[in-house]
């Protein structure tokens, strides 16, 4: 992310969330109605001219290698988790929130829980602004906003003082950051979680790993994920799936499933659909708590 500039990648998540949205409802892989709400004015014009809808989602696949399929199903899969969780949990934390909406599109099933989101200033204070301009067409939720500069804040410190309780079971969700950090943030950011986390805890986070085959479209994709740079959010960390098991366990959580490309087409889509293959997503569990010096 550009210095103390709202995030360009959550605003792309979000153009494509919308365009889902477009979609006819049995059609739609995610729903949320609330994403075009983030969209300045030109995604919000392209969004809504008539006739482009229709053409953008083959042109996308082409475009960008299956990656915006990817993101609804991720988007999706996540949804699932947290829903399937929310009986178990008396907290949701999300972290690196951007602009998702999660807290607002399953009010009634986290009615009883308090809902965090952690993102940097610059981010956070925009999508605060917006709400608020359009707070009577929300439902009530209890959601608390924490604004934490990860670089020189910690964020367990900030959540503890707006009210996190390490003692209940929660529910994290890690989206679309982890690759954008080195590997010593990501391992202090999972074990400040697992520390964090009381009985019951759980954990969904996507990852993106390097291909390594000696062909003309890995190295494609292993250049593409450089054009990120640009955005000044480049693809710093990588994992591969057969090292995530051992990875998270290092860190004190149990892998429940790996949701790879396959398994999200076999999933959300027909069999034939193309999904970007070198991100996946974990659902771990926390295992015990460490009690660490803040």
């Amino acid at each position: 992310m550009l210095q103390n500039l709202p995030s360009t990648t959550a605003e792309a998540v979000c153009l494509i969330r919308a365009y889902e949205h477009a979609k006819p409802a049995s059609a739609r892989v995610v729903d949320d109605p609330y994403a075009h709400w983030f969209l300045r004015p030109l995604l919000r014009a392209a969004l809504s001219y008539e006739g482009v809808l229709p053409d953008l989602g083959g042109y996308a696949d082409w475009a960008t290698d299956g990656i915006v399929r990817f993101v609804a199903a991720r988007h999706r899969y996540m949804d699932d988790a947290l829903c399937r969780a929310s009986r178990r949990v008396g907290q949701v934390v999300l972290l690196g929130a951007g602009y998702d909406m999660r807290a607002y599109r399953f009010a009634a099933k986290l009615r009883h829980c308090r809902v965090f989101e952690v993102d940097h200033p610059a981010t956070a204070g925009r999508k605060a602004r917006i709400i608020a301009r359009r707070r009577r067409e929300l439902p009530e939720i209890d959601v608390t906003r924490v604004e934490v500069d990860f670089e020189k804040q910690s964020f367990r410190r900030e959540l503890e003082k707006a009210g996190f309780e390490g003692e209940r079971p929660t529910f994290f969700v890690w989206e679309g950051v982890s690759m954008y950090l080195s590997r010593a943030n990501v391992k202090s950011t999972l074990a400040a979680v697992r520390a964090m986390s009381g009985a019951g805890s759980e954990l969904v986070m996507d990852l993106w790993f390097l291909p390594d085959e000696p062909s003309l479209l890995s190295s494609a994709r292993r250049w593409s994920a450089n054009l990120l740079s640009l955005l000044g959010e480049p693809v710093t960390f990588s994992l591969h799936p057969e090292d995530a098991e051992p990875f998270l366990a290092r860190l004190g959580f149990r892998l429940r499933e790996l949701a790879d490309a396959d398994l999200l087409r076999r999933r959300y889509f027909r069999a034939r659909t193309h999904l970007y293959p070198t991100n996946y997503i974990v659902h771990a569990v926390a295992e015990g708590r460490r009690r660490t010096k803040k």
